[in-house]
């Protein structure tokens, strides 16, 4: 007989049962209602927000995505998918290795350009991801500038979190979007001590805006470097799709900038940009780039190409007409009692405040009305704000839009749901 690991452990009288603590932990989060189900769904080049879901009983059912960060639907645009065709047949799948050991491709290069040109800056440097691009960065900083300390808003993302636990120097932790918190832990601190600020410019799961310009003022005045997270801002604001910063007429003000290429491109991969010897220091330093092997040409070329798209008057009606999408989203939600959280962003955050009943809601939507959307629980929000995330994008229709606002109105009332405009 042939046991398993575990077996031969727990047969050998090891002090931890590592099984039942597994099951513990798992069990924790059933009891909690935060356990997190992935469902089958199959997207149809084309037919977005229109996908195929995969029952578990292997039947397939059609629904409509409403949760996706495909906020354009880049993912399936001709332009795109052309560009990734070309590059698939010219170099192959993958990269071959890291970008030091012959990952570097003529679509890197190509992509990190118009990346930097996107942002107004001397260079960029792509990641596999911008968890990555902000972990990686983050937590090398301070091997660049001996004693720096990060000032960090207390809502960044995850990836910021954990860049900035693994930097090796002062943290200050600043109430969210709070000026004058982040003025006195700036006035506290030695004047000549190296500074960064590290923020957002669009927090996803309430959708509400960073303070750039007074964050920027602050940084002038402390001298201290300023760090933008972008990612659910990057191809959606701005006259070329730039961000929030760009939008407001600040790219200048902003020191590195963070950004996705998987969401409002369509594609995969992270970025961070800045200056030419910021990310050349970066890129020498940063083991979450050196040791990483870079993305495969094709996914740099589709990037490239949607950037491109996206900064011409085509991808400025895309943009118009998501935020046509969520402000109609918006309104009827309103017109009907739901306690959305609206903070004039294109994200429509739609308060349930019981992880139970938040995934329930979100069970129900798909299983008797096609519409899918995931709950957000705890730890991804504090616990009583659970909520259901809509994200209508250009290629949701008015019909679409129309049975999203009927079930809810039929759950709410099913559910015996209060119904409260809710801005937080």
């Amino acid at each position: 007989m042939i046991l398993q690991a575990s077996e031969y452990k727990q047969g050998k009288g090891s002090a931890m049962d590592y099984s039942a603590a597994l099951d513990q932990a798992i069990g924790k989060l059933h009891e909690e209602g935060r356990y997190r189900t992935f469902i089958d769904i199959e997207r149809r080049k084309g037919a977005y927000p229109q996908a195929i879901w995969t029952r578990p009983d292997g039947s397939e059912t059609e629904i409509t995505v409403w949760c996706g960060n495909d906020y354009l639907g880049m993912g399936q645009h001709p332009v795109v998918l052309k560009a990734m065709h070309e590059a698939l047949d010219a170099t192959g799948a993958g990269s071959g290795g890291t970008r030091n050991i012959s990952g570097t491709t003529v679509y890197h290069k190509r992509l990190e350009v118009e990346l930097a040109d996107l942002h107004g800056q001397e260079a960029a440097l792509v990641f596999s991801s911008a968890y990555n691009a902000n972990d990686a960065t983050l937590s090398t900083l301070r091997k660049l500038f001996p004693g720096l300390i990060i000032y960090s808003d207390q809502l960044n993302h995850a990836s910021m979190i954990e860049g900035i636990k693994r930097f090796d120097g002062p943290k200050r932790i600043f109430r969210h979007n709070d000026i004058q918190h982040l003025r006195e832990l700036l006035a506290a601190d030695d004047p000549a001590a190296p500074k960064l600020i590290a923020f957002e410019s669009i927090y996803s799961m309430d959708g509400d805006f960073g303070p750039i310009e007074a964050i920027c003022d602050l940084a002038d005045e402390f001298n201290a470097l300023t760090y933008l997270d972008e990612v659910h801002a990057v191809g959606m604001y701005g006259p070329r799709g730039g961000g929030v910063a760009e939008r407001d007429g600040l790219t200048g003000r902003i020191d590195i900038f963070n950004g996705t290429l998987g969401k409002a491109f369509g594609v995969f991969g992270g970025y961070i940009a800045g200056t030419a010897k910021m990310m050349d220091a970066i890129r020498s330093y940063a083991p979450g780039f050196i040791f990483t092997t870079s993305i495969p040409p094709s996914v740099a070329a589709g990037a490239a190409a949607a950037i491109a798209f996206l900064k011409t008057s085509d991808g400025q009606e895309l943009r118009d007409k998501q935020q046509l999408h969520a402000r109609i989203l918006k309104m009827r939600l309103r017109g009907l009692g739901m306690p959305i959280i609206d903070h004039g962003s294109h994200i429509v955050p739609v308060h349930v405040g019981h992880p139970v009943h938040c995934k329930a809601l979100s069970d129900m939507l798909l299983a008797e009305f096609g519409i899918y959307v995931q709950p957000i629980n705890f730890p991804t929000v504090p616990r009583g704000t659970e909520r259901l995330r809509f994200t209508p994008s250009p290629v949701h229709d008015p019909k679409q839009i129309d049975q999203l606002v009927h079930a809810m109105d039929d759950l709410w009332s099913q559910c015996k749901l209060n119904r409260h405009t809710c801005v937080a």
